[in-house]
């Protein structure tokens, strides 16, 4: 039989190594290698399988960094949407696996699931339904001093308004991967229950971005998470230094003719000033046809050429093939007054 110590035999082993009597045994690591010869030196670090890191720190920083981008411009499209201030934050940016995931979501919640072309596989956006209820309460018209948070899965009509919400959060997502790779984000479906939503395996690696969202007195949490198996195509263009290179070079150049491209089809309404006048509430009650209205402008002065009701250009009245027309002159000046 193999001799077990008492507590008094431990404590006194334990005094006798901390006295120096008796010398802890140094823990001896062996190393081996197939291509490195020279193993001295090597850095020894603990790696836990549960919880492997797949993604670097560097391609981490990254991706909170583009999604940092996110934040600020989609909380400017909510806030325009919802016609109040909502302010949008990342709060966490890490790696684990699916089922932690999951086990740290709400039941029930707005668990929508994501495609993101040409990328195989899908993407999980979360939404707490503690910000949810808040902003659909702000688009029927309430005030969220005294709403009640239901316990229970949206209903078709609060799925239907809420979707507006989820389509803001896509454009977001796709103008900030622009500057890595042209992703299409689609919603494919929604659930409330994310336990009966297995997109990987439980044990797989996944990167979670966390937000926080404020609107008034009301505040929740919204998630988005990237299966490993999803983002590892295009992993390696992740690393900050060549994310920001090409993000600048793109601003320059590609984005500039993308939106002169787009502002030259924008249709504008001009409109021919002949003359400005005032009169009282009494005439203008009075007024019938065939009336005519004095104005002090001379009938040889140009008319003011106005785009958008923005008076820009000066230009003079005349006549083409049977229709009334303006001629250009010139632009307005500071100098003249119109």
């Amino acid at each position: 039989m193999v001799d077990v110590l008492d507590q008094s035999e431990v404590d006194a082993l334990l005094a006798a190594v901390d006295t120096g009597e008796v010398q802890e045994s140094a823990q001896q690591l062996t190393i081996f290698s197939r291509t490195r010869k020279n193993l001295e030196g090597v850095e020894v670090r603990p790696y836990d399988f549960k919880r492997p890191e797949r993604v670097s720190k560097d391609q981490m920083r990254a991706i909170q960094t583009l999604h940092e981008s996110f934040a600020r411009n989609f909380g400017a499209s909510l806030s325009g949407f919802l016609r109040t201030i909502v302010e949008v934050k990342v709060s966490n940016c890490e790696q684990m696996t699916y089922s932690e995931f999951i086990a740290g979501l709400p039941n029930p919640t707005s668990f929508n699931l994501l495609t993101a072309e040409p990328l195989e596989g899908r993407v999980c956006l979360e939404v707490s339904p503690l910000i949810i209820y808040p902003i659909i309460d702000r688009l029927l018209g309430g005030t969220n001093s005294e709403l009640f948070i239901p316990q229970r899965p949206l209903t078709v009509i609060e799925t239907r308004l809420i979707s507006k919400v989820i389509d803001r959060a896509l454009d977001g997502l796709k103008d900030a991967w622009d500057g890595v790779k042209t992703l299409d984000f689609k919603l494919t479906d929604s659930e409330s229950n994310p336990q009966l939503v297995l997109i990987v395996a439980p044990n797989e690696v996944v990167v979670v971005i966390g937000f926080e969202l404020k609107m008034a007195n009301r505040a929740g949490t919204m998630n988005i998470c990237y299966p490993y198996a999803v983002i590892e195509p295009i992993i390696g263009a992740l690393s900050s230094q060549s994310w920001f290179t090409s993000g600048k070079q793109t601003a320059n150049k590609e984005s500039a003719k993308h939106v002169a491209g787009q502002l030259t089809r924008a249709a504008l309404s001009v409109t021919g000033l002949l003359a400005e006048t005032t009169i009282t509430l009494r005439d203008l009650m009075n007024l019938e046809v065939g009336d005519l209205i004095a104005t002090e402008k001379p009938a040889n002065q140009p008319v003011v050429l106005c785009v958008e009701g923005e008076k820009k250009l000066l230009a003079t009245v005349g006549q083409i093939k049977g229709s009334k027309a303006l001629k250009v002159l010139r632009p307005v000046t500071a100098k003249d007054r119109v």
